[in-house]
């Protein structure tokens, strides 16, 4: 028998899974993907990507990659039964320094993501590879699979499920799925060689047979068709019906061919733990949701962004275990309220009869007539944003509202001392940042808190003024630069931004994924650093001794 040892082990290779090893891959740690596909399977199935999706992909490089064959800040109509338009949604807004809303071909995604994976030696990826077998100790996990008609046996620290809506590896740990699968049924249709020049997805409310259409790359297009009550759904998904639905929008010219034909029933269900001792769920094996939202893929990749950094610190001794048992507590809660605002999404294209139909129409009218209304549909603000305020986050009582603690930090666009323009990110890495925008951050750190950011491969960067807008009194940083901080100037005012809002949060300490773990003073700066170090170390000396260690051999 073959056996294969690892720091990790990913069962399933979709979006969720290729873009965990990725992350994981810049940590280091060694990482076995198996899928029991052969290969890419060939039909789209998530079709948008967001910006917060974009911003992992960004992280590793991929983003502009996945962006070259995607329809970006796709716009989306909604329609009345009648085909008036009720709202036209077009966000153009990038506070996570990528367009919000983009289409794109999932077999190409995928494509591309394996690729990247590529690059990097520590990480293998294992096709026609089926998990059959999952057991795990206080040392570890083991999972038995069948390749190429062998069984090989792969120990690991810890193993992640993102085997999809049907898990194994969900299954094999125990864990149940909580929530609904809705009654009705969506018949979904890709075509391609489209001939309709409609660059929006297009929503048509309805009481008797709602749809939804969408625009994809390469000459495809995606339809969606209510499956009614007493119809049979294998004779809504022959050809001939599924022409005579898709009439309607190429009424002078021929109706492409269909690739794929599908009945769907909408699942809304939640798993009741995301962690198992060593065993992870993400993506489609911990939530289930209706696609009315396009969320699906995209909360996957929350939830590995979420993962990743934390499986990535500890196996590489730069956080202890205890890390890993703020993942559930971020990310489930969270993740159940995106799927109960897809299903209400759902409800939303089905008005249960005229009245109602109409009475929704009104409501989206007077929504764009009220102040503030129009922006807040054209920008998409209804859009649930995830807030973390347990886990690994410094929030004394109620939180603030105004407060960024446990918030995704914006992405401004900042330009380096030798006068390159980055993304914010691509400032920090796949690092803890602390962030002063404002007063001299090298002068309120003491030595000693240097040598334990050092220790941790935090990054500190400093925010500056345009040379522009200097006043007297303001430094040049490129006369006085500090070895120990990345000076930035904040080119279009995001920083700046982020002080006027709230003045005493002088300094921003941000994790890995971009959320904010605490905010401080200068003043305060040593003790805030030093709680959030000591959580991370697990209260003890042990994890240092190892992170130098780590640091000194260079495994």
């Amino acid at each position: 028998m073959n056996v294969i040892e690892k720091d990790i082990t990913i069962v399933g290779a979709g979006p969720a899974g290729v873009t965990l090893a990725n992350l994981l891959a810049g940590y280091g740690a060694s990482v076995l993907l198996i899928d029991s596909e052969a290969q890419i399977l060939t039909e789209p199935r998530a079709v948008g990507i967001d910006d917060e999706a974009l911003r992992t992909l960004q992280s590793f490089g991929m983003a502009e990659t996945v962006l070259e064959s995607a329809v970006r800040n796709a716009p989306i109509r909604y329609f009345d039964s009648k085909e008036r338009i009720l709202a036209h949604v077009a966000p153009s807004g990038r506070p996570y320094g990528w367009p919000r809303r983009n289409l794109f071909f999932q077999p190409n995604l995928e494509g591309v993501l394996r690729e990247s994976l590529t690059r990097f030696s520590n990480v293998e990826l294992m096709t026609s590879c089926e998990a059959v077998a999952l057991t795990q100790d206080a040392a570890g996990v083991t999972i038995l699979a069948r390749h190429d008609g062998e069984t090989i046996e792969v120990h690991s620290k810890y193993a992640v499920g993102a085997d999809g809506g049907r898990s194994f590896v969900r299954r094999a740990v125990g864990i149940e799925l909580e929530g609904d699968t809705a009654p009705m049924k969506w018949l979904v249709v890709d075509v391609e060689h489209d001939t309709w020049d409609a660059p929006y997805s297009a929503v048509y409310r309805s009481p008797v047979r709602p749809a939804m259409t969408i625009p994809l790359p390469f000459g495809h297009r995606r339809f969606e068709f209510k499956v009614l009550d007493g119809e049979d759904p294998e004779s809504m998904a022959q050809p001939e019906k599924v022409a005579e639905l898709m009439k309607q929008f190429y009424p002078n010219t021929p109706v492409p061919p269909a690739v794929r034909r599908r009945i769907y029933w909408h699942h809304s269900r939640t798993a009741e733990t995301f962690q198992a001792a060593r065993v992870f769920l993400v993506g489609d094996a911990a939530h289930l949701q209706p696609p009315f939202f396009g969320q699906g893929m995209n909360s996957g990749i929350r939830d590995v962004t979420n993962l990743g950094w934390k499986l990535g610190m500890v196996v590489s001794n730069r956080a202890a275990p205890a890390l890993l048992d703020t993942y559930d507590a971020e990310r489930r809660e969270t993740a159940k309220t995106m799927v109960e605002f897809a299903t209400g999404i759902g409800k939303l294209y089905h008005p249960r009869n005229r009245v109602t139909e109409k009475l929704g129409n009104t409501l989206f009218r007077v929504a764009q007539k009220v102040p503030g209304g129009r922006e807040y549909i054209l920008q998409m603000k209804y859009k649930p944003v995830p807030r973390y305020t347990e886990g690994f986050v410094e929030i004394a009582g109620t939180p603030a509202k105004s407060s960024p603690v446990g918030r995704a930090l914006p992405q401004p666009l900042v330009q380096l001392l030798d006068g390159s323009r980055v993304r914010f990110d691509d400032v920090l890495g796949q690092r803890i940042g602390v962030i002063a925008l404002t007063g001299d951050v090298s002068e309120a750190l003491s030595l000693q808190m240097k040598e334990r950011l050092q220790q941790h491969d935090v990054v500190v960067v400093q925010g500056h003024v345009t040379p522009a807008y200097r006043r007297e009194g303001q430094s040049d940083p490129r006369e006085h630069p500090s070895p120990a901080v990345i000076d930035v100037y904040d080119l279009e005012g995001g920083l700046r931004d982020l002080l006027l809002a709230r003045p005493n949060d002088e300094v921003v300490i941000v994790r890995p994924d971009r959320y904010v773990a605490a905010v401080s003073t200068l003043a305060d700066l040593d003790a805030a650093l030093d709680r959030l170090l000591r959580r991370l170390e697990g209260g003890g000396p042990t994890l240092v001794a190892a992170v130098r260690a780590h640091r000194s051999t260079g495994k």
